[in-house]
């Protein structure tokens, strides 16, 4: 059996972090990895993965990891930050090397920057998964440069969370694999029939912050023909984006739009079974789009913006349709061809829900499982 101790900076209960919860879950299911967390920072992920048998270790208030963003402060600024950087790595080395781990997965950019102290300390090699696409988009040219030089130097093995992020890596000489953010198998939710045009129910799911566009479904909202009877934005604000939520309030309150926010929701699930369209319109390539695959799995007809993992995901006109990034009249026509149709709502939801099954946590379980195995050299086994 493979023990594997996967690092993250944080708890918080963002895509990235269920999506390794659901991973963490299905690994340890499967008899053949031992996996662990291990966590700089505590947080409300803490008691979710406990809650499913995952040993954490929450090695907190060591570091504040926020000193290594660049941001223009100076070098004495990334020097401190780097100073606190070896002491934490050496400290989760300690805890790394006192579990016998074999590898250590490190969960995020900052992640990387730990794991690979760490990784060396333990006297493990480190895999980076990667749930940002490394581009200057994200990062700016010169850190997106710098994470891809340091992701190659530091990590054996790299597992992206879809072929656009793999792109956006240098992976040369590197074991590395497409495992996508799997859903789990779920039965599928009772759906009404589609409803009629003034009656329809539109979902957006996603953390309230800029690059997810929210306010590119706001900004639509007015140019539609048919307008539908209940919006909502479903997700919370976990990392400073309260102004956003805000604005996006005042934006709906000011054109008189009907729109609930919900705020964050642990399982969104519900709220894809009661709505009719489920959107998608992130103003920056989407790294993978879990929300797109759990619409899909709910028999939503989906619109999604045609850029990153969404574009991978959605045949459209097949399972759904894409738009242009951040073009709410795109957006606004897409919306208007589905609320006047509810044969097409139909047919799209019955395709999208039996395209879901091709993004389930089995299959991101064995990728994973098999490149850990190549890393580490170690037959994956069957605990008896």
């Amino acid at each position: 059996m493979i023990r594997a101790v996967f690092l993250s900076h944080t708890a918080a209960p963002s895509g990235a972090e269920l999506a390794t919860l659901r991973l963490l879950t299905a690994l340890r299911a499967g008899g053949t990895v031992d996996a662990s967390m291990l966590l700089t920072a505590p947080g409300p992920l803490v008691d979710r993965f406990r809650a499913h048998r995952i040993p954490v270790t929450v090695c907190g208030n060591a570091f504040d990891s926020s000193s290594l963003t660049v941001d223009g402060s100076g070098p004495l600024r990334l020097l401190t930050g780097a100073a606190g950087l070896v002491r934490l790595g050496a400290r989760l080395g300690a805890i790394v090397r006192a579990e016998g781990a074999d590898v250590v997965v490190a969960q995020s950019t900052k992640a990387l920057l730990m794991g690979a102290v760490a990784a060396r300390r333990a006297g493990v090699p480190l895999v980076w998964q990667v749930h940002d696409r490394i581009s200057g988009e994200y990062f700016g040219r010169v850190l997106a440069f710098a994470l891809r030089v340091l992701g190659w130097t530091v990590a054996r093995g790299i597992v992206a969370n879809s072929r656009s992020t793999l792109r956006t890596l240098y992976t040369r000489g590197r074991v590395a694999v497409i495992a996508h953010p799997g859903v789990e198998p779920r039965t599928a939710p009772h759906r009404a029939a589609q409803r009629d045009p003034d009656a329809v129910r539109i979902a957006m799911v996603g953390r309230l912050t800029p690059w997810k566009g929210q306010e590119v479904l706001l900004r639509a909202l007015p140019l539609l023909r048919h307008r539908p009877a209940a919006v909502q934005l479903v997700g919370g604000t976990f990392f400073g984006e309260q102004d956003y939520r805000a604005q996006l309030e005042q934006t709906a309150a000011a054109l008189g739009l009907p729109v609930e926010f919900t705020g964050h929701v642990d399982d969104p699930g519900p709220y894809f079974a009661r709505a009719d369209i489920a959107v998608h319109c992130s103003v920056l390539a989407e790294p993978f789009g879990q929300v797109v695959v759990e619409a899909m799995a709910a028999g939503c007809a989906v619109v999604a913006a045609d850029a990153g993992g969404p574009a991978e995901i959605l045949r459209s006109e097949v399972d759904g349709l894409l738009t242009p990034p951040g073009d709410p009249a795109a957006l606004a026509a897409a919306l208007d061809r589905l609320i006047a149709d509810p044969a097409l709502r139909t047919r799209l939801g019955a395709a999208a829900r039996e395209r879901s099954a091709d993004f389930g946590i089995a299959a991101t379980a064995r990728a994973v499982t098999g490149l850990l195995e190549q890393v580490t050299g170690r037959r994956a086994v069957r605990a008896r």
